[in-house]
């Protein structure tokens, strides 16, 4: 049955989620803006003054094409450090880019931001890079510019497995594995941040601005009494001369990346998972007009389907048991010609087969069982998965726990979490609970996780949230012997709704890397393409083994 669209542009209700859209796309490009400037006018004109280019300038030059680059956590510790008057991008910019034709990850520190000091999000942020490049075999381009870890947060930066010494342990596993890893020095390198162009398969070092060394001139003075400068103590004549420590000496920012293009230029290619694809077509409907389509309340119910006809290649969608499960959709697709499995969440209000109405963005006992057949399916033919995520949990209550939810969630859990194939998680809408889990959450590994701005992750809604505490707060005063005026009750309950509320933000979630970015929704076909173009570099799958599934 060929599918139609059930709105129409000029539609009344159309125009007001658009308009709710577009309001959140101008706050989003706003915060962005914001974050681009990384530590101000004041710092990055004494970072020029240095004879520095400014940290996305750097990583524009070392780009085939600036339209090719996707830049991850850019809002990581958004609102965050407030006490050390903010860490814009956590002071580093990661991200994904075509560099003499091949897709790379780049990872460069931003000076401008506390001399490019590692703060916690810094090295987390750090080892989330990483960690793409080596699920999805990408070379790596470490840009480095940093002073060294912020001291007065080291304890929550330095001794633990996700701090900092861990990306030194990764920079020795991805050399193990075959990974490129190139980096530039192009400003200070301290201490243990020493280790990590060192550790790379090459290095280049900027003369005059670069440097690199185990101690700074000013302890060495004071450990050892010793008196020496910085070019001699670790300057780019130094290492490149008399201890060999680096490759190449470049005479500036536009030398050193250029000597990087050249280089990656000259890597020979590897063997490809081979994930299919043919000719790509448009989709059928007007990709611009999600944002007529997702409804301005999350109280209001849409058609999934609306959304997936408009991301999807044009006359590709199969849809798997359309009749059974009907709070979530599962079905194959094509996106920019690659062949996607979609598992996305269906927030209508529906009837089922047995006369009964099911809520939208609840997932039921046949709907999580529909989802586990599907991602195993996806599984056996080697098809990437992509979750569309608007789920408010699983269903709860007597009937359904007698039904055996639990059991059903689980396999659902299972099916997710033993998935060898890449898989791509965008939410959309509401992300709570249980639902996060089996909708492919950050836990469960997916390969990109973005947010539209619509987005709100949680354990469970905020109304329902903020007077589950309140119930708590309350009964705990009552118990102490003191009762609760109305009005201040009233006042309780708004406070903690408003606490709770900040916290489902999608900026929220973004400044904890919770995700990978906040994205226009109308970026996400382009996303998922470029994803497992970059997945289609790793042909190292091994088998898919779900363990034991309770029938």
């Amino acid at each position: 049955m060929k599918y139609t669209s059930s709105f129409q542009a000029d539609d009344m209700v159309f125009n007001a989620n658009e308009d709710h859209n577009r309001e959140l796309l101008r706050q989003l490009h706003g915060h962005l803006k914001k974050v681009f400037q990384g530590g101000g006018e004041k710092a990055m004109e004494k970072h020029k003054k240095k004879g520095k280019l400014p940290v996305r300038e750097r990583i524009n030059l070392l780009l085939d094409s600036k339209e090719e680059w996707w830049e991850l956590g850019a809002l990581a510790a958004h609102d965050m450090y407030e006490a050390q008057k903010g860490a814009p991008s956590a002071g580093v910019v990661t991200g994904i880019g075509r560099v003499s034709g091949k897709l790379c990850m780049i990872v460069a520190n931003d000076a401008t931001v506390k001399a490019g000091a590692w703060f916690p999000m810094t090295g987390k942020k750090n080892l989330r890079a990483q960690e793409i490049a080596m699920e999805n075999h990408l070379p790596l381009i470490y840009l480095v510019d940093s002073a060294g870890v912020f001291l007065p947060m080291q304890d929550e930066i330095f001794p633990d497995k996700e701090h900092f010494g861990r990306i030194f342990r990764n920079n020795a596993i991805i050399s193990s594995m075959g990974i490129p890893q190139i980096a530039a020095i192009m400003g200070p390198c301290v201490a243990g941040g020493a280790y990590l162009p060192i550790m790379s398969d090459e290095t280049l070092i900027v003369e005059g601005t670069g440097s690199v060394f185990l101690a700074g001139p000013y302890l060495v003075r004071s450990a050892i009494g010793e008196d020496v400068d910085i070019e001699t103590l670790g300057g780019a004549t130094m290492h490149s001369e008399i201890s060999g420590v680096v490759d190449y000496k470049m005479a500036n920012d536009q030398e050193a990346l250029e000597k990087i293009r050249s280089l990656v230029s000259k890597l020979g290619d590897k063997p490809k998972a081979g994930f299919n694809r043919i000719e790509k077509k448009a989709p059928l409907y007007d990709p611009k007009e999600i944002l007529g389509i997702l409804p301005s309340s999350r109280a209001k119910p849409y058609n999934m389907r609306d959304l997936i006809n408009r991301v999807i290649d044009r006359d590709s969608w199969d849809e798997y048991k359309s009749d059974y499960g009907q709070t979530i959709l599962t079905g194959y697709a094509r996106i920019d010609g690659w062949a996607v499995g979609i598992v996305a969440n269906q927030r209508e209000l529906l009837r089922s087969g047995k006369g009964e109405m099911q809520f939208g963005g609840v997932i039921y006992s046949d709907s999580a069982d529909k989802a586990a057949r599907f991602i195993m399916n996806c599984n056996q033919k080697k098809i990437p998965l992509v979750f569309l995520q608007d789920v408010t949990g699983f269903m709860v209550g007597s009937r359904s726990e007698q039904g055996g939810i639990i059991k059903d969630g689980a396999k659902m859990v299972n099916a997710v979490a033993n998935s060898v194939v890449p898989k791509f998680t965008f939410i959309v809408g509401n992300s709570y609970g249980a639902g996060n889990y089996a909708m492919c959450g950050k836990a469960y590994d997916p390969r990109l996780i973005f947010a539209w701005p619509s987005a709100q992750v949680a354990v469970m809604g905020g109304e329902q949230a903020a007077k589950t505490l309140l119930q708590i707060q309350v009964s705990a005063l009552k118990k102490k012997g003191k009762e609760i005026d109305p009005e201040v009750e009233k006042q309780l309950l708004k406070e903690i709704t408003d606490k709770y509320k900040h916290q489902m933000s999608p900026y929220y979630g973004a400044a904890r890397l919770w995700v990978d970015g906040i994205i226009d929704p109308l970026k996400t076909r382009e996303i998922i393409s470029m994803g497992i173009e970059m997945a289609n570099h790793n042909p190292d799958m091994k088998p898919f083994n779900p363990g034991v599934l309770q029938v």
